[in-house]
């Protein structure tokens, strides 16, 4: 229990990191389990609330997509229901092109120009829907005149 609280005093952890950290230090499954479950209990551990914060925290440092946030988050061992909720949740009432157009302009802020094809990659790169990287793409170059 006292090594799982001092990794969780670092940074906010997931059930499958403690897990993870705890049998990487020779703890049974059967004991990580139970430390889990009180960590749980004591709401240290929380994979909702962990998912909330580290979307809200991911978009604000750099948009992205429904696809990539659920593969970082699937990464950090959140189950898929628990991950689509709370991206649903945190989408909810957020346009896909906004942010689509939110992330061009923050790679091209650091002084680089996006032309047709590297726009379209880099969008699928960071989650973007077919759908919103054609509606982005195609009004990005008809009002703004990025490269071809």
């Amino acid at each position: 229990m006292h090594l799982a609280v001092r990794y969780l005093a670092r940074w906010n952890r997931t059930v499958a990191q403690v897990e993870q950290f705890l049998l990487s230090k020779g703890a049974s499954a059967s004991r990580a389990k139970q430390v889990i479950g009180r960590l749980s209990d004591l709401r240290y551990l929380d994979d909702r609330a962990y998912a909330e914060r580290w979307i809200e925290s991911r978009l604000a440092r750099q948009p992205m997509g429904r696809e990539r946030l659920l593969a970082e988050l699937q990464g950090k061992g959140i189950q898929d229901a628990l991950a689509e909720n709370a991206i649903q949740d945190a989408l909810r009432g957020t346009d896909e092109e906004a942010l689509a157009r939110r992330a061009l302009k923050a790679w091209q802020r650091k002084g680089r120009r996006a032309t047709l094809s590297q726009a379209v990659r880099l969008l699928r790169q960071w989650g973007f829907g077919e759908e919103a990287i054609e509606r982005t793409i195609r009004d990005r170059f008809e009002h703004e005149g990025l490269d071809a």
